[in-house]
């Protein structure tokens, strides 16, 4: 197989929402139990006539690449029993899911200070070469048969990580 070709994690990101200020200390501090990437805090864009202000906080996130997002990852999966529906792949290759409760995760104890909360897992798969579309001098586009579809994902999630597809469930 060409090396270029070889499908790899490029990075995981862990996102949870909330709706008042008290949640978003108790979740800045599970993401930081989680991983060791910096949290960041996400805010509102735009002000609509009954949603929050615009600059309002609205949930923490964190990013996480290399060795690091691979074991994550694992212990991710783990709480879900390896299971993703199809549904949760889109058409370039990426993949999404939640975890419900972190004291799922294996390793996480529960905290009465944080208590139990969920979040959402969103998976970015890359190849070798896609540097191109992100780099800030002579930016070019990813072309078509080097982009990751949505069979080759899922045929890596399930070789790769070991994960089980389940088929017709969701929209």
């Amino acid at each position: 197989m060409n090396q270029m070709k070889a499908i790899r994690v490029g990075k995981v990101t862990l996102n949870m929402g909330f709706k008042d200020d008290t949640s978003l200390e108790k979740a800045k501090k599970l993401l930081s139990s989680l991983a060791t990437g910096k949290v960041v805090v996400t805010k509102t864009r735009k002000r609509s006539t009954f949603g929050p202000a615009k600059g309002r906080d609205i949930g923490v996130m964190v990013t996480v690449r290399g060795e690091e997002a691979l074991k994550l990852l694992d212990r991710l999966l783990e709480s879900r029993e390896r299971k993703v529906k199809e549904s949760s792949f889109d058409a370039t290759g990426n993949f999404s899911f939640g975890v419900e409760e972190c004291i799922n995760i294996p390793g996480m104890k529960y905290d009465p200070d944080i208590g139990i909360l969920g979040m959402d897992v969103c998976v970015t798969l890359e190849r070798p070469g896609y540097r191109v579309a992100k780099r800030r001098t002579k930016r070019s586009k990813v072309g078509e048969a080097h982009r990751i579809k949505k069979e080759e994902a899922v045929e890596f999630a399930t070789k790769t990580l070991g994960v089980n597809i389940e088929i017709g469930k969701g929209k």
